[in-house]
């Protein structure tokens, strides 16, 4: 039975998102409210204690906000100042064959703006370019929703991972783990999936648009997304590898962004020289011999043009991607530095109850965008209305994620300190009597005892929930991160593997997630086919649960993974 409520506030929220379309801004608040009644009426929860979490929830929110506003201003002022458009402007001329640029812009340069800015932006840019080089607009769409899975974990500079991390602190801590090797291990067991369904997902997203978009007969031919396998095996190859050692050796910040940057350069150089480029051109025909349903429904604005030069355009980024590799690799090798100063500092936050909230202000990333953000008005000549336009947009990007981030932090935070020993229950897993564990306990009581050992099947279907109906990692993470690490040491798993496996089925939703398709749709023209879209995007998502899947459980079959507190 407590299971059962605990879950109301969650059931709820799908309802509302799913059946009725709800925002998350719209149905996290009130999921919360149900959230705050339960742990009151059932739980036993003082007036004070729900206050207390929800602030805690918002200030952890807001740690997680500040990365995500600085991510979306840095991309606003690039926009605002014609540095994306010189950007765009390395794509032409590469190659005709629409694989090849489907691979360079859909994946490679999709990645770079998940990595840089996240939150829907990459289908919503990677996308109107892809029509600008001659793509059917409901091909583009297609193409860069699929694409926009690999890179997700490490979104916004790491935003998902680290969001899944601001709700688990006090559980790895609680059973005796270390909160930076354990985020450590995340970053990385989340790279090792994702990075061995890269190319299947690649590979996917090609014979797609071969077999749904040929011009004829015989350019629908699977053969035909086989001709560009040694180019794919080789992007894939560079990117996994720079992919891994980041997540690795500097952690989730830059992953996607790094990875995505030093890949975008080594093809378009490799590209250029004709290296492993197809003996025979695929294109999609001309214009008029296209079925009506590919077409925009709406006009599509032109792609804008800048006679900026690349390095210039390119300096933020750059700045950005040291500012961020110097602090993480001099914080660790010399942790009495400057660096490690940074890290090491912190603003204190007094609460009520004698409680207190602490934020490393210097260390998160969201500060740096910001100051390069600033640095970039002088270093590309914008004026105060560029600015102005730039910094308003971001603002009201960020607020719908905030109101829906404040929220869910919130009820999470209630959800994971709500227990009560002072009510005892005997629970459906092992049949023990004790008292009563936090609603997050009990809903991972109730999972636990229905699937058990095969959890680890369920773990990415729920991250795929989560974005979902959300529309975000971020969100995604932020609700279930904590009932996954719960329901994984109650079935005893690796609480690790499981959680990165929220982490991913969180970043493969983002192909088929209602927010990241209906703006795929706006900015291509198609309205009216995100019901299309999405059914076509599914066989990818589900084929890259599997893959995720049966990874982690070689990892835990090789030992690669420990059960905390077992």
């Amino acid at each position: 039975m407590y299971a059962i409520l605990a879950f109301i506030p969650i059931i709820v929220t799908v309802v509302l998102m799913v059946a009725f379309n709800w925002p998350a801004k719209r149905a996290l608040p009130l999921a919360w409210v149900l959230a705050a009644i339960i742990g009151v009426a059932v739980w036993k929860m003082s007036i004070g204690a729900v206050a207390l979490q929800t602030v805690i929830g918002f200030l952890e929110a807001f740690a997680v906000l500040v990365i995500i506003f600085g991510a979306i201003l840095i991309m606003n002022t690039l926009s605002s100042s014609g540095a994306m458009a010189a950007i765009n402007g390395m794509f032409t001329g590469i190659s005709p064959d629409a694989r090849i640029q489907a691979v360079i812009i859909g994946f490679i340069f999709g990645a770079f703006i998940e990595g840089a800015a996240g939150f829907g932006t990459p289908a919503a840019l990677a996308a109107p370019l892809l029509i600008s080089v001659g793509f059917p607009p409901l091909a583009a769409a297609v193409v860069a929703l699929i694409y926009n899975s690999v890179p997700v974990c490490y979104g916004a500079v790491g935003t998902p991972t680290n969001s899944a991390m601001a709700t688990l602190g006090e559980s790895v801590t609680s059973l005796g783990g270390n909160v930076d090797s354990f985020k450590a291990d995340l970053t990385f067991f989340s790279a090792v999936n994702m990075a061995v369904g890269a190319f299947f997902i690649v590979t996917i997203g090609i014979i797609l648009l071969v077999t749904m978009f040929g011009k004829d007969a015989e350019h629908k031919k699977v053969s035909k997304a086989f001709e560009v396998l040694p180019f794919i095996i080789f992007v894939c190859l560079v990117f996994d590898v720079i992919y891994l050692l980041i997540a690795k050796f500097i952690g989730p910040e830059l992953v996607s962004l790094v990875a995505a940057v030093i890949t975008l350069f080594v093809v378009l150089f490799t590209s250029k020289k004709g290296f492993l480029m197809p003996k025979n051109i695929w294109t999609f025909g001309e214009k008029a011999t296209w079925d009506h349903s590919w077409l925009s429904t709406t006009e599509v604005p032109e792609p804008k043009q800048s006679d900026m030069s690349l390095v210039k355009a390119w300096i933020p980024y750059l700045l950005i991607g040291l500012a961020l590799v110097i602090t993480r690799v001099w914080s660790t090798l010399q942790p009495d530095s400057w660096a490690g100063a940074m890290k090491a500092f912190k603003v204190t936050l007094p609460l009520f109850g004698g409680a207190s909230w602490s934020w490393a202000i210097l260390w998160n990333p969201g500060i740096i965008f910001i100051i390069v953000g600033l640095i970039t008005i002088p270093l590309h000549g914008m004026n105060g209305d560029t600015v102005k336009e730039a910094w308003k947009n971001s603002f009201n990007q960020v607020k719908g994620a905030a109101i829906a981030l404040l929220f869910g932090v919130a009820m999470v935070y209630i959800f994971r300190n709500s227990a009560n020993d002072g009510i005892q229950v005997s629970y459906m897993i092992d049949g023990r009597t004790a008292g009563l564990g936090s609603m997050l306990t009990m809903m991972a009581d109730g999972l636990g005892s229905i699937f058990r050992g095969a959890y680890i099947v369920i773990a990415p279907l729920i991250g795929v929930l989560g974005s979902f109906m959300s529309g975000s990692n971020t969100v995604s993470n932020t609700l279930f991160s904590s009932l996954q690490f719960e329901t994984a040491t109650l079935v005893g798993l690796p609480q690790v593997i499981i959680v990165a496996l929220q982490n991913n089925g969180g970043a493969i939703g983002n192909m088929v997630c209602v927010n990241n398709v209906v703006s795929a749709c706006a900015t291509t023209g198609t309205i009216g086919n995100e019901g299309k879209i999405i059914r076509t995007d599914f066989l990818p998502c589900i084929v890259y649960c599997v893959i995720v899947i049966v990874v982690s459980l070689i990892v835990i079959s090789l030992g690669g993974a420990t059960v905390l507190g077992a």
